[in-house]
């Protein structure tokens, strides 16, 4: 018999279905009638033991237990799954050859090996088990999937990754999260002060924006713009560049901060002449934006239609489970394997199918048009986000599933269209002695950016307008030498802008591109390479969590850290709040998954380092803190940690699930 294992039931009905009939299903699995089964896990079955699994006395949170560090790591049996894994256990020792069909990422591939490891499988049988990967929940995908199935030990390297990742969150966040929360309670708060390897570099970045906003002196600059007229009556404009005499009038960005100055110059060169030093013109392309991974499909939906990280998974969850009409949405991959370019017919008539708006758009694709889209080489577990080749009834999709799979179907479109061509120009000129700059930016071909709606387009130039020196539409034909009219300047002041605050947009990139915020040159070096801060599938969870802790909060399109939330930044010592931390892990994951380095060479300087941040936790005392969170029980509001926490007992000993929550939350 072979079975196959899914990581959860819709996986599970999926291969099924591209099974042979007959089938029947029974009680958590369908079988075949050759044999063979398929049974599925509901996502983690297994998860890490708790603190009182270890010791009895590690149930009352207490700073003389911390840091807590098990000598033998446990797993346990997750109570709402321990059904399902009962059946599994039976159908693993009945099988001949187990196939493991866990999601392409080394969560999914870890949550399947706990299974196959907690079964006490035998070794012969457990080098046999196969691998299955599947990112297309179409029959025709996961035929071809189970052609090429591996050696599942091929991805012992992913699942160690995985392992490390849980123990290590684990010991952090569990030790940080009671050290930080009891010294809460003694300042008065009344909720737990969670903290963890992701949330807290995150909220820190908040916080550190939110101050940087507050602190901000917007301080006032001036340009100069002069307005040229040929002889032949042609006009446009071109700015001031100051020269080295000016320096002890510009601020550290170059900007003239002195306006006697910057007028002097408005009123010198009116009227005068003005001749071109030199031209540049160059032609340009710009391809099309390579297909979505996760977080850039949620920055585009938050741009676009404001809509959370979290909401954007969820919907893309139902677009591939339920609807099947995209493939695996938690991918972190923007490039597709070479052999998917033969579906491309079938996908764009499915997708214009599904999204009418988009007939126009196919009519002028060029489907034997292969963009940089189509690289083996830069795909590994997963490829990028894109349309399936399913046909849906017409209203099938709601609004919001609608609007997502629009995004993802027009990205995907965009791969068969030239590029959008303009040719940039640059003048410069010589008027009374001060240089002027003139650029003009003009389209030659729109090429994909006709797919573009007319709101993306706006935000397009909206946004290079923000360059003081964003170029005109058109320049006239200009030559080296020739005399030119400044016929009128203009004085124009302007004032240093600060920082914007935060969005699920701008927040989400951060996350994505965290290598602007971390210190370390080195560090920074590498995580231009790697993921950014967490991971496709855990991103929108994170930032959900920090609101639900109250440490964030949303005012309109802006995020905000809220008094809590500033007070655990400022007790933690910098590197907790830092990303560079975490970096530092994503990095050392990364380096398990290639077999570049050891999970003991990765765990040990953590747990050499948990004693060091204890201690110093005792020694600060968190201010401004607040209430915390509260919750009104019986008619009477309490607050979700009683008074025996205060006294050193866990913050919910009334409500265990709501700890356990807590722990299992703190990464």
């Amino acid at each position: 018999m072979i079975l196959y294992i899914a990581e959860k039931p819709s996986m599970g009905r999926a291969i099924a279905a591209a099974l042979p009939q007959p089938q029947t299903k029974e009680n958590g699995c369908i079988r075949l009638a050759n044999g063979d089964v398929i049974s599925w896990c509901i996502g983690h079955l297994l998860e890490q033991a708790q603190p009182e699994d270890y010791h009895p006395d590690y149930k009352r949170w207490q700073a003389e237990h911390l840091p807590i560090v098990p000598e033998q790591w446990q797993l346990k049996v997750r109570k709402s799954a321990a059904q399902q894994l009962t059946i599994l256990q039976k159908l693993i020792k009945q099988a001949d050859q187990l196939i493991h069909a866990g999601d392409p990422d080394r969560e999914g591939q870890l949550l399947v090996d706990e299974v196959i490891a907690w079964c006490n499988v035998a070794a012969a049988k457990r080098d046999k088990v196969q691998r299955l990967l599947i990112n297309d929940l179409n029959s025709a995908a996961i035929r071809q999937a189970l052609q090429n199935m591996q050696s599942n030990k091929n991805f012992v390297p992913l699942s160690t990754s995985a392992l490390a990742r849980s123990r290590a969150d684990w010991l952090y966040g569990l030790n940080m999260t009671r050290a930080y929360t009891l010294r809460g309670q003694q300042a008065g708060y009344q909720g737990v002060l969670s903290v963890g390897r992701v949330q807290t570099p995150l909220l820190g970045l908040v916080v550190r924006r939110d101050q940087d906003i507050a602190n901000f002196n917007s301080q006032t600059y001036y340009q100069v713009q002069a307005e040229l007229t040929t002889t032949s009556a042609e006009t446009f404009t071109a700015l001031w560049q100051p020269s080295t005499a000016c320096e002890p009038y510009q601020d550290s960005e170059g900007r003239i901060t002195l306006r006697s100055l910057a007028a002097k110059v408005q009123q010198t060169i009116k009227g005068q002449p003005a001749e071109v030093v030199s031209l540049e013109q160059q032609d340009k392309k710009q391809y099309a934006p390579l297909p979505y991974s996760l977080s850039a499909l949620q920055i585009d939906a938050a741009k676009a239609f404001g809509l959370s990280a979290q909401q954007v998974l969820d919907c893309c969850q139902q677009l591939y489970e339920r609807h099947k009409v995209i493939t695996y949405p938690r991918s972190d991959c923007r490039y597709l394997p070479q052999a998917h370019f033969a579906e491309a017919a079938k996908v764009t008539q499915a997708l214009v199918a599904n999204a009418p708006e988009l007939a126009s758009g196919l009519a002028g694709a060029n489907l034997q048009l292969k963009s940089k889209a189509w690289d083996d080489s830069k795909v590994d577990a997963h490829h990028a986000i894109i349309p399936t080749a399913k046909t849906l009834p017409a209203n099938r999709l709601n609004s919001v599933e609608q609007k997502i799979y629009s995004l993802i179907a027009r990205q995907y479109l965009m791969q068969f269209y030239p590029a959008y061509c303009f040719t940039d120009s640059k003048a410069e000129l010589r008027i009374a002695g001060g240089l002027f700059i003139a650029k003009a930016r003009q389209q030659k071909s729109a090429g994909w950016k006709v797919l573009l709606p007319a709101s993306a387009e706006r935000n397009a130039k909206n946004l290079a307008g923000d360059d003081d020196l964003s170029p005109q539409s058109s320049l006239p034909a200009l030559q080296v030498g020739q005399q030119l009219l400044c016929s009128n300047s203009e004085l124009l002041e302007k004032n240093t802008q600060p920082p914007a605050f935060f969005t699920d947009a701008s927040l989400l990139s951060a996350m994505t591109g965290i290598s602007r915020f971390v210190k370390d040159p080195q560090i920074k070096r590498i995580l231009k390479d790697t993921d950014g801060l967490g991971t496709e599938a855990t991103r929108s969870g994170i930032i959900e969590l920090l609101f639900k802790r109250q440490f964030l909060v949303r005012q309109g399109k802006q995020i905000r850290a809220t008094a809590a939330g500033n007070a655990l930044i400022a007790a933690l010592p910098e590197d907790a709040s830092l990303p560079d931390m975490t970096a530092r892990w994503e990095a050392g994951l990364n380096a398990i998954c290639q077999r570049l380095q050891t999970y003991q060479a990765f765990m040990q300087p953590l747990t050499e380092s948990l004693q060091q941040l204890i201690t110093h936790s005792g020694s600060v005392m968190p201010q401004g803190l607040g209430l915390g969170q509260q919750k009104k029980w019986s008619g009477k509001t309490k607050t979700k940690s009683t008074a025996a926490a205060a006294a050193g007992k866990s913050p919910a000993r009334r409500k265990p699930a709501y700890r356990k929550k807590a722990a299992a939350n703190a990464v």
